[in-house]
């Protein structure tokens, strides 16, 4: 199968969706291109003028199990005909104590652990600050350069990646110091790894915690596993240890965001495993329902221990989005995550060879189905080029491939995990001759 493109881009129907967005929505969201998305299935989503589309975005790694999955659809309907709502915060449902139980169990840690639901990553990260300062009774919050935790001022705070994001908006929430991430393709130190011997580490304690911050006022370091929005930034083997070290030693909770790293999408239930580091604290969404309003933070029992009314959420771990998680969670453990590593590998090994052939391919990174390719004008310089990444993802687009960029200058693939090697290849085809027509031509 491949796309299909039957009109010019926008087409006519797009365009009075366009013209009446333009009217009615905020102008707030950022529209990479004008795509006008009305149905899914698989790997593949339809606009409204019926072109078809492969889908390299997942929605953002929303949708794990790719689009309209059947099995989700199922139990989706199923808890659609029993119940819509009745609040999770005053009742109890039976969906969401199985859910819970469920994602006791497959977050790494042993059982002794317990489940806040609410509604999107932002929320989850909110609740986390709430949680940490609640629990260690102290005030400072560490977060990284180029990090995305969200867009409420908890969450937004903690955010790192744009300006844009934070202009207009101030005061943020007071006591959050944002310090390097282990971006060793861009080092801010410019040292290289492993003889860095985890400087940025180091950093922390001898800069950071000398002159700045006690350590002993700290009640967490909040860290995405594999940076999302900043660029799918992965860190390099042992930092998580050393970090984890770090946390220990002055009893930090170390809070990973799994939000988009999570759910299988690097080709481990959670990308943390991949480090062998347990988190105190779980931040998720995104995948956990395949596309339904949901999200999570699991923390264990001794520290999730605030009094009734400390915390709560109407919508909250809602029967439809937990059936819908159940069903993905059955979805993953059943093949998905295998997929995941399997077709990232495959896709990986592709990028390679254009890294070796291309010279505006400055570094391949990822695991699973969570990959950056860093765009740059060439190797040497290491120059981003983001008015390019733009231009490649247009023409992508308007040859039937929807796929985003992250950090400056980089491509994003982060597709369902249902995909196939063929669809990922027929992707990768598209993706190819969009980077030739922009950088060679």
């Amino acid at each position: 199968m491949r796309p299909k493109i039957n009109t010019k881009l926008p087409g006519p129907k797009a365009l009075r969706y366009l013209r009446k967005d333009k009217k009615f929505i905020s102008p707030s969201y950022t529209r990479y291109y004008p795509a006008v998305i009305e149905k899914g299935e698989g790997v593949w989503v339809w606009d409204v003028d019926g072109n078809k589309f492969l889908d390299f975005n997942a929605g953002i790694a929303v949708c794990a199990t790719g689009h309209c999955h059947p099995k989700v659809v199922e139990a989706v309907k199923k808890q659609a005909e029993k119940l819509f709502h009745y609040s999770g915060t005053d009742f109890y449902y039976p969906y969401q104590t199985i859910l819970a139980e469920k994602l006791v169990e497959i977050t790494p840690g042993g059982m002794n652990k317990k489940v806040f639901f609410c509604n999107s990553g932002a929320e989850a990260i909110e609740g986390s600050i709430k949680l940490v300062r609640y629990y260690t009774k102290r005030p400072y919050l560490i977060s990284f350069l180029g990090s995305f935790h969200g867009r409420t001022f908890g969450a937004l705070s903690l955010t790192g990646s744009k300006f844009i994001q934070k202009k207009g908006f101030a005061p943020l929430l007071p006591g959050v110091f944002h310090i390097p991430y282990p971006y060793c393709y861009r080092c801010l130190f410019n040292l290289e790894y492993p003889s860095c011997n985890f400087y940025c580490i180091k950093y922390i304690e001898e800069e950071i915690f000398r002159k700045v911050l006690p350590p002993e006022e700290v009640a967490a370091i909040f860290v995405e596993p594999i940076q999302g929005e900043g660029g799918y930034i992965v860190p390099p083997d042992g930092y998580f240890q050393e970090l984890k070290k770090l946390c220990e030693k002055y009893e930090i909770l170390f809070v990973a965001d799994e939000v988009q790293s999570g759910m299988g999408r690097t080709g481990k239930m959670f990308a943390l495993e991949h480090w062998g580091v347990f988190a105190d604290i779980y931040c998720l969404a995104k995948g956990i329902a395949s596309g339904l309003p949901l999200g999570a933070f699991i923390a264990r029992s001794s520290i999730m221990n605030w009094k009734p009314g400390s915390h709560a959420s109407t919508f909250g771990g809602n029967p439809i989005s937990c059936a819908a998680a159940m069903a993905t969670i059955e979805l993953l453990e059943n093949g998905l995550i295998e997929n995941a590593e399997k077709i990232g590998k495959f896709i990986i090994k592709n990028l390679e060879k254009w890294q070796e052939e291309y010279d505006f391919i400055g570094d391949v990174r990822g695991k699973g189905l969570m990959i950056g390719i860093e765009i740059v004008e060439d190797k040497i310089s290491k120059k981003p080029v983001p008015e390019k990444v733009q231009a490649v993802l247009y023409k992508a687009f308007e040859k039937g491939l929807l796929i985003l960029s992250c950090g400056i200058s980089t491509i994003r693939i982060a597709p369902p995990l249902i995909i196939t090697n063929e669809e990922a290849s027929v992707g990768l085809e598209i993706l190819e001759e969009a980077l030739k027509e922009v950088f060679l031509k």
